[in-house]
């Protein structure tokens, strides 16, 4: 574990804890109060992405600390998306927020890095941040299926007929960013390697994740009225391969590549 006694790391940990005295303050029935403080959390946040971004001279998707450090600020957009368009509830919103930036905070190394020249292209930022906002609605929609499986019933505020509704709305809008995410790589690797697919092991587990909502999609199509759970079950599985792709591929030496941050 790693302090950061940095302004980087100061705005990092200032989110972190009114993002968790929002989450509280919802706990505690304040809901007024929750919604200042999560934007005031996601100021700090976006005040973060924006300062290091100032500092390496280039947008912050390089590696795990600056891409955990957008997805802190990330969550904040989705929620008002998801909360306008779907009227779910965004009350495990900035729990989910100070989760994601708790690796950018105390984990991974904050010494800003020279972009290599496979990643000085015009592709970079969107193919990144399109992942990014894909992987945070993503988490939203497996959030709202673990409410389904546990049985907690819907917020007042939520219009939709059921969480599994919400759900299924989630990962409709996460699924083609995750697709697009998924061919603007293939068009980078064209351009920087001369190959549209190089199976290396983050291509492969990128593909899984997407394959795994294709299987989603399909299931709840022919099944999804008669098995609602599997439904909220598979969500959640889309999640956990979400996870390994954005980790354990991009740390563990088992999985070297061109796309690994392992050392």
């Amino acid at each position: 574990m790693e302090i950061k006694y940095t302004i980087q790391g100061l705005l990092i940990y200032i989110a972190m804890v009114v993002y968790l005295l929002s989450f509280a303050a919802r706990l505690g029935r304040h809901r007024k109060a929750a919604g200042i403080l999560y934007f005031v959390g996601f100021m700090a946040a976006l005040s973060s992405f924006g300062y290091r971004w100032y500092t390496v001279r280039h947008v912050p998707l390089q590696n795990l600390f600056e891409v955990f450090l957008s997805l802190g600020a990330a969550i904040y957009p989705i929620s008002l998306l998801c909360r306008r368009r779907f009227g779910v509830s965004a009350a495990a919103d900035p729990l989910i927020g100070a989760i994601v930036l708790l690796p950018s905070g105390f984990i991974f190394n904050a010494q800003p890095q020279q972009l290599p020249p496979a990643l000085q292209s015009w592709l970079f930022a969107p193919h990144v941040a399109v992942y990014m906002f894909s992987y945070v609605m993503m988490a939203k929609a497996a959030c709202q299926a673990l409410s389904r499986l546990v049985g907690i019933p819907p917020t007042r505020n939520e219009n939709l007929s059921s969480a599994e509704g919400a759900t299924y709305r989630m990962i409709s809008i996460g699924f083609p960013l995750l697709t697009l995410g998924l061919v603007l790589g293939s068009v980078w690797g064209k351009l920087a390697w001369g190959d549209y697919w190089g199976w290396d092991p983050k291509e492969l587990w990128s593909l899984a994740s997407w394959l795994v909502y294709v299987g989603y999609f399909h299931f709840r199509y022919m099944f999804g009225r008669k098995y609602p759970r599997i439904n909220s079950a598979w969500a959640l599985a889309g999640l956990a391969v979400i996870i390994i792709t954005l980790l354990w591929v991009n740390l563990s030496v088992l999985f070297s590549g061109l796309h690994s941050y392992a050392t």
